[in-house]
């Protein structure tokens, strides 16, 4: 199997409200979040690619045009905007567009990462 992955970064606030007021997740905060989206494939293609990195723009504009710099509560419609939950929505915008799609992990701080892989 031949695997390849591209980060991408934003930065964004969100606040877990439905967390007890003391927990720190519950205050309004941000984070310098980093996509990492994985594709998978057993055969190369022509090029000798899982596939050409430039296909993954669309993903850039997408992240660039909804997510960066905003209030994930309001882009994603919910008030549980985690790593987990952003991993998974990931996932599914690019498994849609992208069938080679296999896994996308999510980091909110160096140390922590979520990862959706189904």
């Amino acid at each position: 199997m031949y695997r390849i992955t591209k980060e991408f970064h934003f930065s964004a606030s969100h606040q877990l409200s439905h967390l007890p007021a003391d927990h720190q997740c519950a205050r309004l905060h941000g984070h310098n979040y980093i996509v990492e989206v994985e594709l998978a494939a057993t055969d190369l293609d022509e090029n000798g690619f899982v596939r050409d990195y430039h296909d993954l723009a669309p993903l850039k504009r997408y992240i660039d045009g909804s997510f960066d710099h905003r209030h994930l509560n309001d882009v994603l419609g919910h008030d549980r905007v985690t790593s987990e939950c952003l991993a998974r929505h990931f996932y599914a915008w690019c498994k849609e567009r992208l069938p080679e799609t296999s896994a996308v992990r999510v980091s909110e701080t160096p140390k922590t990462w979520a990862e959706y892989r189904p």
